[in-house]
């Protein structure tokens, strides 16, 4: 794939926009030429483009007509798919006479996502198959119990299926049964010794990934390809990160460990039967040492590591490194599927191995915290105080990349979330004229086609208490109830914690006729399909509604906030940042807890306005969005409504907007 002369930039995004049935928009037309720009010069852009913009035809028209292979990373799986089904083969078809080539794409994902056929048809290996809770062999036996319904259907669907893809299977099946035909990277024999490498799916993805143009992958399996140094995505010229404000939590998930007594428990089962007892023994002593130690284990960061700890560390990783050269030694014929056995069990002790010596080590650029969960009991866990210089050394050297979002400007610029990449201060070249001391890059806001101060409102709270430690909040449930009451139901409910979008839903179902729905008590899916179609319907919950949530129309008018929402005090990794920044001079409560906040909120406001006819209310109920000194830097981060704090004037806005719903049958 070479670069060669391509039709005018505005001629090929009029010919994609004109196939998908859309209109050329401002804001598209700049961020495909700026797109472009940053392409040809080898330099880096942040683009923000709101809903509405048609930012993937932004960025895939000058893409493909640049002819050199380009990745796109998304945060979720709605995305990838919309891609791929939807936007891509479009654009292609569209560019295909202009461009005189057809531009070849392909989805790759973690090998986890494939169904493996060596498992599928030689089972889990026997040391899985024990775990209690996890395979229950006489179950799986048995075709009327769902598991083995579920196993069943994906024996008949291995046959049919051209990729493999979990999410190609409709309707799926638990992650029970899924965990039963699938694998890790560390369990994976291999293509050359797996008897099923051929017709392998996750090897197949790979091989059409390597022949593809665009390649369209997840921000997990990116961090995976910058930061382990085995390459798993395709050598590429063009990075396009969408869903951008996410990349950061992700990379970080990628760059965590975790080490629980039942993690460790597996890895000894499993390795019990391949090595010497000598080295069996070490790691079932070093174990149970171990999880003594969890036991009495209280969640909160540890900044030093306490001695006994430490020891009872250095005794599971010199366990683990012995059992690893052990497994490596000995192989024995006489235990059936011994190669995947194998291969599970040294994937389970390395990873004990590397995670109890990264924490034994101690690596200021670490936090190392314990947390203690109801049901799975202790874990420790250790992740990097900071992934922006990981991003800068591994993201922005050798490629041209564009981060885009709907929310990348925070408090009115992008600094914020550039650092938070390792990207310094806009106009990063040195003010003598000599080398650049950053990678270079340039922040685009591109707008909405939406008209925010005319179709919604931002209503703050002023009048309510400040929101304390004990949750308790009676008069913001009042609030909230009238709110709800005046809207005719249509209510979007964001909360900061399950327990407070509980309560909440307790306390309407007992005041309201509107029915509640509540995150939990049916599969998301369904919630939203249950709260898109009726309009008297309200949804509550927390994280993922903030920023999963597409129902355009009359169905979503209010969106309620109840507080903002700042990571928790005790959150470890979090207050390590903030506190990691003040050291440095800095303002950590800004840098971290309010930016955190200003992009959850930012992502939550952006839920009301998804059409050009929606109008709606985007209600705050936490009165130091208005009072507090960071009030400005939230309110700045969210999309420009109409701002006011008038309780009078909302409801009778609510009552008009309900009115003219009714009115036209919604």
């Amino acid at each position: 794939m070479t670069e060669s002369s391509s039709p005018p930039l505005a001629d090929l995004l009029q010919a994609a926009v004109t196939t998908v049935g859309g209109t050329e928009r401002p804001g598209q037309t700049a961020m495909a030429q700026a797109v472009a720009e940053a392409i040809d010069d080898s330099s880096h852009l942040l683009v923000q483009a709101g809903t509405g913009t048609g930012k993937s035809l932004g960025y895939l028209v000058p893409a493909l007509a640049h002819g050199e292979r380009v990745v796109v990373a998304t945060a979720t799986l709605a995305l990838q798919r919309q891609l791929v089904e939807r936007d891509l083969p479009r654009t292609v078809e569209a560019l295909h006479p202009l461009l005189r080539r057809r531009p070849e794409f392909a989805m790759l994902k973690g090998r986890s996502n494939y169904l493996c056929l060596h498992r599928l048809h030689e089972g889990v290996p026997q040391e899985d198959a024990d775990e209690a809770g996890l395979f229950d062999p006489f179950e799986a036996a048995t075709p009327t119990s769902k598991l083995g319904k579920d196993l069943l259907r994906l024996r008949d669907w291995s046959d049919e299926t051209e990729t493999g893809d979990r999410d190609d299977l409709s309707p799926g099946v638990s992650d029970r049964a899924w965990s039963q035909v699938s694998v890790t990277s560390r369990e994976c024999l291999g293509a050359s010794k797996c008897a099923y490498g051929a017709e392998c799916f996750a090897e197949a993805a790979r091989e059409r990934a390597k022949l593809a143009d665009v390649v369209v992958t997840n921000h997990a399996l990116l961090a995976i390809d910058a930061i382990e140094g085995a390459p798993v995505l395709p050598s590429h010229e063009v990075l396009i990160v969408d869903e951008a404000h996410e990349l950061v939590s992700r990379v970080t998930g990628v760059a965590s460990g975790e080490l629980t007594p039942g993690q460790v428990n597996r890895a000894v089962r499993r390795a019990a039967k391949l090595v010497n007892e000598q080295a069996a023994d070490a790691l079932q002593t070093a174990s149970e040492g171990f999880e003594r130690l969890m036991e009495l284990a209280l969640p909160g960061r540890l900044e030093k590591i306490p001695e006994d700890l430490g020891y009872a560390l250095m005794a599971l990783r010199d366990a683990a490194r012995t059992v690893i050269s052990a497994l490596g030694a000995t192989r024995d014929a006489s235990v059936k599927d011994e190669d995947a056995i194998r291969k599970q069990a040294l994937g389970s002790v390395e990873n004990i191995h590397q995670v109890a010596e990264r924490i034994v080590e101690g690596s200021e650029y670490d936090v190392v915290w314990y947390e203690r969960h109801d049901r799975f009991g202790a874990s420790l866990r250790v992740a990097p105080l900071s992934v922006s210089g990981l991003l800068r050394e591994k993201l922005f050297e050798d490629r041209s990349v564009v981060l885009t979002s709907a929310t990348l400007k925070l408090g009115g610029d992008f600094n914020g979330v550039a650092a938070s990449l390792g990207l310094a201060p806009e106009s990063p070249q040195d003010p003598e004229g000599g080398e650049e001391t950053a990678p270079r890059w340039q922040g685009l806001d591109v707008g909405s086609p939406f008209d925010y101060s005319k179709q919604g409102i931002l209503y703050v709270a002023k009048h309510l208490a400040q929101p304390g430690r004990d949750g308790s909040r009676a008069d913001m449930l009042d609030e909230l109830a009238e709110l709800v009451e005046a809207a005719g139901g249509r209510t979007l409910g964001l909360f900061s914690s399950m327990r407070a979008a509980q309560a909440a839903a307790e306390e309407l179902r007992g005041r309201l006729d509107a029915p509640i729905l509540l995150q939990g008590e049916e599969t998301l899916g369904e919630l939203i399909r249950a709260f898109a179609a009726d309009a008297r319907t309200c949804l509550f919950g927390t994280l993922s509604l903030w920023q999963g949530v597409d129902v355009p129309g009359p169905s979503c008018q209010l969106v309620v906030m109840d507080r903002v929402p700042f990571p928790r005090p005790d959150d470890p990794l979090m207050s390590a940042r903030q506190k990691a920044v003040e050291e440095a001079g800095g303002n950590g409560f800004m840098a971290v807890a309010a930016t955190h906040a200003a992009l959850l909120m930012a992502q939550g406001a952006g839920r009301l306005v998804r059409a050009s006819d929606d109008r709606g209310i985007v209600a705050v109920l936490d009165p130091r969005v208005e009072r507090a000194r960071y009030g400005s830097f939230l309110r700045k981060s969210m999309p420009d409504f109409w701002y006011t704090t008038d309780r009078n004037q909302v409801r009778r806005s609510l009552a008009a907007i309900d009115a003219a719903a009714k009115a036209q049958g919604a």
